[in-house]
């Protein structure tokens, strides 16, 4: 009897994880798209969604981790890190050199060059603003939302799809650049979605991504400063 009644309060509490998981990861993503929706037609643009995405982020996985105890549970864990470091660092690097040499003849081909969010990242000076937007988004997209849906027994393949697509449509709201350049970015944001999903779901753990993610961000700086001057 004691075994059936901890079995019942466990599996409740896990159910309530996932429940407070997926409901703070979506009001989240909610509340990034409507506020980049308003923005979009006041002179403030995008960036108060920019600020709300990546510290609502930040602050939503803190809360769940220390509130909530569940860091283990959002694959937030020093766990496997070497490994998940490993998985993410070799894939990442790959993307690195295949998205470098298809950039390489984007603009060879006469391709333009992403010039507003070179002036964003130079100009502004919000390239040292990189290490803490790829934090933001991994903990959301793969910590908080993939591992709920993955835990609430959604197929694994169709949770990275839902997360990847999100993720990708993401951009459109939080870019304070034109549709061109948010296309190309929510492009960019594919392969990141798919791989580092999969990879926070082979080793629990969201490093892995982020690992990914990070060498993905610099191979964007190598496309936007360093190959139109090669070309």
């Amino acid at each position: 009897m004691e075994q059936m009644l901890s079995g019942d309060a466990s599996l409740a509490a896990e159910q309530s994880s996932v429940r407070t998981r997926l409901m703070a990861g979506l009001a989240l993503a909610g509340s990034v798209w409507l506020v980049g929706l308003v923005g979009h037609f006041t002179p403030l643009a995008e960036w108060p969604a920019l600020f709300l995405y990546v510290i609502g982020s930040l602050s939503v996985a803190l809360a769940l981790g220390i509130r909530e105890r569940l860091w283990d549970a959002m694959w937030i864990t020093r766990r496997g890190l070497k490994r998940a470091l490993a998985w993410g660092g070799g894939i990442g690097l790959a993307l690195l050199v295949i998205d470098n040499i298809n950039t390489y003849m984007y603009y060879r081909s006469g391709g333009a060059p992403m010039a507003q969010m070179e002036e964003i990242l130079i100009g502004m000076r919000l390239v040292f603003f990189f290490p803490l937007l790829v934090l933001a988004e991994e903990f959301l997209w793969r910590g908080v939302l993939l591992s709920g849906l993955h835990d609430a027994g959604i197929n694994r393949h169709l949770a990275v799809l839902l997360t990847t697509a999100a993720y990708a449509l993401n951009h459109f709201a939080v870019a304070p650049v034109d549709m061109v350049e948010r296309a190309m970015m929510a492009a960019m944001g594919l392969p990141i979605g798919i791989a580092g999903g999969y990879l926070a779901l082979k080793t629990r753990n969201v490093w892995a991504a982020v690992a990914l993610h990070g060498l993905t961000m610099i191979s964007m700086i190598v496309d936007i400063f360093v190959i139109p001057r090669l070309v």
